[in-house]
């Protein structure tokens, strides 16, 4: 039997496209393994699913002044020797991670013991964890033609994200059941990712009273991010976190404000969602959400608002524009040449293995 170890973790957007390609591996008879942190949001993700999980010690690799800069390291060198002793122990004939800090010592242990290594970067420009495994990866699959001069000659392979194909199969009446909303009235769904987004949060409930005068809200604001003194606002409902009712949630929503994460607008593509991408700041990030949004922008594919620049009435324009203009968005994401991700990923990883 072909054995695989997936990993990647720290937001969902470093485990879902794992969860994406594992139907097709099992199809392919591949017994698969996970490999992420003790704490993480992969762990609770990949335990569901019923794959056997692997958890390692891991330490984030910051850009910031933090007091865990001087401990994490020892972490990772931990992390390292961990994956080291589950390589000898699982023998896995090919690894593929999708990312984050808890990636690079399952890599680098993989390496150690010449297993073949597939990775996803799924922004624009390659992050800090996606920079530190390249050197050890077989193939590095990507999301963006502009991301391949970035990489190793011979290595990049443009694939696009996998998707989980479930969200291709939501019902509007369910998500209707679910929220307890109209079907007689507009629905924006908003998206602040996993971990929640403060800024965008707090600048939809800025205009929220305007916003429902015309739409109703699905918001889907992150762990520990609901608003208690909104809970009974009629056309408004928010959750932590939606895991298996979310496609019905796509399926419901006219329009989507979103985060501009690699993986989300690829979702949002692939369901043809008109969208407004808010990026996270470059101030509070490597600027990757924003080279990510402008793309989509130039495609056709989407809105930009910059966080920095939002105010209420610049906010709920930019909204009804999206709103009054949504065939068009639709249409120019209906054009476009959508890689079949899954099934390329998945011929690079046999690949691989056959090597």
């Amino acid at each position: 039997m072909k054995r695989i170890i997936l990993t990647g973790g720290g937001t969902a957007g470093h485990v879902t496209p794992n969860m994406a390609l594992i139907p097709s591996l099992k199809k392919l008879g591949y017994d698969i393994h996970y490999v992420g942190s003790h704490t993480g949001i992969e762990k609770k993700l990949i335990e569901e699913m019923g794959i056997p999980y692997h958890g390692v010690s891991s330490g984030k690799f910051r850009r910031y002044f933090d007091p865990k800069n001087f401990t994490d390291p020892f972490r990772v060198l931990k992390g390292y020797k961990e994956s080291r002793a589950l390589m000898k122990e699982l023998k896995p004939d090919v690894l593929f991670s999708k990312g984050g800090f808890v990636s690079v010592p399952v890599v680098l242990a993989a390496r150690h013991f010449h297993i073949p290594a597939v990775i996803h970067e799924s922004d624009m420009t390659p992050g800090l964890a996606n920079k530190l495994s390249i050197p050890s990866a077989s193939k590095i699959c990507c999301n963006f033609p502009e991301t391949i001069p970035l990489l190793p000659k011979g290595k990049a392979v443009l694939t696009g994200s996998p998707i989980r194909q479930e969200l291709l199969t939501g019902n509007r009446l369910s998500a209707l059941s679910f929220t307890g909303l109209s079907a007689n009235k507009p629905v924006i769904l908003v998206m602040g990712g996993s971990l929640g987004a403060v800024a965008v949060n707090n600048a939809i409930r800025s205009i929220l009273p305007k916003l429902l005068t015309r739409f109703q809200v699905v918001h889907l604001c992150g762990k520990g991010k609901t608003d208690i003194s909104l809970s009974q606002t009629p056309g408004y409902v928010q959750y932590e976190y939606i895991k298996s009712e979310l496609r019905d949630l796509f399926a419901l929503a006219d329009i989507v404000v979103s985060r501009a994460g690699a993986n989300a607008i690829c979702e949002l593509l692939a369901l043809k969602k008109p969208n407004l991408l808010i990026p996270l700041s470059a101030a509070a990030s490597r600027g990757d959400q924003i080279l990510n949004a402008r793309s989509f922008e130039r495609q056709g594919f989407s809105l930009v608002l910059e966080e920095e620049s939002i105010t209420d009435d610049l906010l709920y324009d930019t909204i009804f524009e999206l709103y009054e203009n949504r065939a068009s968005y639709a249409k120019a994401m209906e054009g476009s040449s959508q890689s079949n991700a899954i099934d390329t990923i998945v011929t690079l990883i046999e690949e691989q293995v056959h090597k």
